[in-house]
């Protein structure tokens, strides 16, 4: 399961192109995904995926909370039951990140990690199930973000001057390391977005240097071709199989 979350969060790294126009991310706003894999032949349904923003205010500083929540339905809990949460608190305006956090209940194997985030360094504490928390301090590059602040970045940009075929390269950091990724911007097509009925989308691609992706142009996110750019679909190829999130409710935006 892990990379299918990877997939998921490197497939909304797709958005972050240069350039931006649009709006920045609505406090208040929640999206909502049924997450189905391939399984002999057919997509079936096994987990809801719910990505929510807030803000937050403390006695210095106020955040916008980015969260992101994998849930498996009830009927599938007894086969393999997931229950994970991710979380980043990042500058309203800029999105850069200053604290994550990622809660990962999987089939019984648990574990809990906290970033804290200050200029290039980031101080990572980490709890695996039966084993001691670690502290480890390490060094990221100055735009490298927190995986799911960087899927927040779709809210800012500009398709307009893009062209099919045209790629860019980024960086996440996941699991303690910096991941880089390549990007393929792959023209506009009309799909499904749950309540918000049809819309024409940007489509694109990703690849990366890990074994959690499989296929050339397999791994897809279609955005909606508006100001808000949200995510209507997306496709993942990983060595166990496929799958698909689908928009089922997009409400606050």
């Amino acid at each position: 399961m892990k990379k299918i979350v990877f997939v998921v969060v490197s497939l909304f790294i797709l958005c972050s192109f240069s350039s931006s126009k649009g709006e920045m991310v609505p406090a208040g706003e929640k999206l909502v995904y049924a997450g189905s894999y391939n399984m002999g032949g057919l997509m079936t349904q096994l987990a809801q995926v719910t990505m929510s923003t807030e803000m937050v205010t403390t006695s210095k500083n106020s955040y916008l909370h980015l969260n992101c929540e994998l849930t498996t339905f009830s009927k599938w809990d007894k086969f393999f039951k997931i229950r994970d949460i991710y979380e980043s608190y990042v500058n309203p305006t800029s999105l850069k990140p200053s604290l994550y956090k990622r809660s990962i209940d999987e089939g019984g194997y648990t574990k809990k990690e906290k970033y804290a985030f200050k200029g290039n360094s980031v101080t990572s504490t980490a709890k695996k199930r039966n084993k001691p928390e670690t502290v480890r301090t390490f060094t990221i590059g100055g735009s490298t973000q927190d995986a799911i602040s960087l899927l927040y970045k779709v809210r800012a940009l500009d398709f307009s001057k893009m062209k099919a075929g045209q790629t860019k390269s980024f960086v996440i950091v996941f699991d303690e390391k910096e991941i880089p990724v390549t990007l393929k911007y792959m023209g506009d097509e009309t799909v499904d977005a749950g309540n918000l009925g049809d819309k024409l989308c940007h489509k694109l691609s990703i690849g990366a240097k890990t074994d959690a992706l499989r296929g050339k142009d397999k791994n897809l996110i279609w955005l909606t071709a508006d100001t808000k750019k949200i995510p209507a679909l997306m496709k993942f190829s990983i060595p166990v199989g496929t799958g698909q999130l689908a928009l089922t409710s997009a409400t606050g935006i």
